[in-house]
């Protein structure tokens, strides 16, 4: 069966960066992205949603993204969908932090809407197993099982 990475929650009080991010996620075609503004939207969203990609802010006007993070890995059926960060924070440390907690990349805000497609893809490509270059317009589609995933 060919799957397509089809379904990105974006948690992100900020209107336009929602707006750039959104925009930036259409490009790659085939996909459904919603957006919430809190950590508590995200996790009441989540199950329903089901997602499998997040694109997640740090600072939110509720639970802090960490939080949010840490709630996520808490449901059993989203310990694995993969989490990118946006971040105003931009000291080392702060990055290598998420980076320790799982997140599967980091953006520093401002960004470039090319990079986030561009890592989304990546990001995609890489829980397939593949090792194809990568377009920043275009993630592809996968053959999975229940155990892997290839590039069809």
């Amino acid at each position: 069966m060919l799957v397509p990475l089809s379904r990105i929650l974006i948690v992100e009080d900020d209107p336009d960066i929602q707006q750039l991010v959104a925009f930036a996620l259409h490009d790659l075609g085939g996909m459904t992205v919603e957006v919430v503004e809190t950590g508590q939207q995200a996790l009441a969203r989540v199950p329903v949603f089901a997602p499998d990609l997040v694109v997640l802010d740090w600072m939110l006007p509720d639970l802090d993204g960490i939080e949010t993070f840490a709630a996520i890995r808490g449901l059993a059926s989203y310990r694995m969908v993969p989490i990118v960060f946006l971040t105003a924070k931009a000291r080392r440390d702060d990055v290598a932090r998420l980076h320790a907690l799982g997140a599967a990349a980091v953006l520093l805000k401002p960004f470039d809407p090319l990079q986030l497609a561009g890592e989304v893809c990546a990001i995609w490509e890489g829980l397939r197993g593949t090792r194809s270059i990568l377009k920043a317009s275009w993630c592809g589609y996968a053959r999975c099982t229940r155990h892997s995933c290839q590039t069809a």
